[in-house]
């Protein structure tokens, strides 16, 4: 048994994976901010590992770092919003 399950074909998978939001983006708790990607981690206010959301209603930005193997990663954040 290996059947699809989910209602999307291959073809359009690759449309649905990636970056959902961009810099400076304004979102609520929960939202989704990435889908099945490795090349950006959680930052501040930002839970999950492959599939990252948002911890916190506030502004997204990204930054850059090295990490240990000094490879660079792209650090998904979100300054909260005051009051």
């Amino acid at each position: 048994m290996g059947g699809r399950v989910g209602g999307i074909t291959s073809k359009y998978y690759c449309e649905t994976a990636g970056v959902k939001v961009s810099g400076g983006q304004k979102v609520k708790s929960g939202t989704i901010l990435t889908r099945q990607g490795d090349r950006w981690k959680a930052g501040l206010n930002v839970i999950g590992r492959s599939s990252l959301t948002a911890g916190v209603d506030g502004e997204v930005y990204f930054t850059r770092r090295k990490n240990g193997s000094n490879k660079v990663i792209t650090l998904v954040n979100i300054r909260p919003v005051n009051g």
